[in-house]
């Protein structure tokens, strides 16, 4: 598979030895990285009030990564739509397209992306309801809508009232729609959208629900036929052994996750190696590395080419979960650049020398 593309997905992780700054300041040397290989796109995550994560804010990320580089598209992976109004996004992200034209691209998702208590925040103290899903795709719609140089025209008391996301458009971010279940998959067909699920966050499921996708595809004004890539964890290093050591500090995040631990700030792989696991939970880590990229280059490329050519797309979405080392400067994360560098030199052909 010669034509494959590569991408990135960015949550912006925190490390124990990380300010917020200094996190950001690592992920932006990530984007640039991305850009000079010839990577796709680059889409930051949104979640909220977690320690070990600060993409809480995808349209200021995007804004920042964005004038940071030259040509890779940069998106949202995703707003998390019910979190805000329709019009709040639609009016981020064209600005965000009137200010890089071409290059962005806004992945809506339906998930909270916090706790019920910051969810409950988020929405005035209005929290969650049934509603939300009710009218989850109006509000896909009305961003779309609202984006349009036409926008829309709203009629209140007798009177015909035009709105739209900006005075002159004169194009539009790129809308993909996220999910890790069948409601969405039936939705972005149901709307003739791009559409992703989301394989690296369980690894199950995701061939059920692209059949779904592209079997119940209705084009649209915006995408004649289906479309879609994968998206998977990776850690690559020059050797496996190396490889399997940069994932223990995920490793132990996904056990926190899975068991209803705390998501603190990620240790340094030394400090994650003296972590004592007990027999379930190191079964547990196990099986779920055993669905991400980990490896050598050759052996993570041809691990990509497989899924790829499994789930019929002609994208993959790196989420480099590689760790650091004691002594990595706090502005940096060198494993998870090396992962994108060797990866592009044994997929895109671009030499995997490191920046400065």
């Amino acid at each position: 598979m010669t034509d494959l593309a590569l991408s990135v997905l960015d949550l912006v992780p925190v490390r124990t030895d990380q300010t917020t700054a200094a996190a950001i300041q690592a992920s932006l040397r990530l984007a640039e990285t991305a850009d000079e290989l010839g990577f796709t796109r680059y889409w930051v995550a949104e979640h909220h009030n977690m320690p070990a994560v600060a993409a809480t804010n995808p349209p200021v990320l995007i804004g920042v990564i964005a004038a940071a580089t030259r040509r890779i598209r940069v998106g949202s992976g995703g707003v998390m739509l019910p979190n805000h109004a329709p019009l709040v996004v639609a009016e981020q992200f064209a600005l965000l397209e009137a200010a890089y034209p071409g290059r962005i691209d806004l992945g809506i998702g339906r998930a909270p992306g916090s706790d019920p208590v910051t969810n409950y925040v988020l929405r005035s103290g209005g929290g969650r309801d049934d509603k939300d899903i009710e009218r989850f795709p109006d509000y896909v719609s009305d961003v779309i809508a609202l984006m349009d140089a036409t926008g829309v025209e709203l009629e209140l008391q007798g009177r015909r009232y035009p709105l739209r996301a900006t005075p002159k458009a004169e194009g539009s971010a790129k809308v993909w729609l996220l999910g890790s279940s069948l409601y969405s998959a039936e939705l972005a067909a149901a709307q003739g959208l791009p559409y992703v699920f989301a394989h690296h966050f369980s690894g199950e499921g995701t061939a059920e629900a692209l059949r779904v996708y592209r079997s119940n595809f209705r084009p649209s004004d915006l995408l004649a036929e289906p479309k879609t890539f994968l998206t998977v964890n990776a850690a690559v290093a020059p050797t496996n052994e190396e490889a399997q050591r940069l994932i223990i500090p995920q490793q132990l995040a996904m056990i926190a996750l899975r068991t209803g631990g705390e998501l603190k700030p990620s240790p340094l792989i030394e400090d994650a190696e003296r972590v004592e696991l007990p027999p379930a939970h190191r079964d547990l880590a196990e099986a779920m590395s055993s669905r991400w990229v980990v490896g050598d280059p050759p052996t993570a490329a041809a691990r990509i080419r497989d899924l790829a050519h499994t789930f019929g797309v002609d994208e993959v979405m790196i989420n480099p979960i590689a760790g650091a080392l004691t002594g990595t400067a706090a502005d940096r994360f060198p494993a998870r650049e090396q992962t994108l560098r060797l990866l592009a030199g044994e997929l895109l052909g671009s030499e995997p020398t490191e920046r400065a």
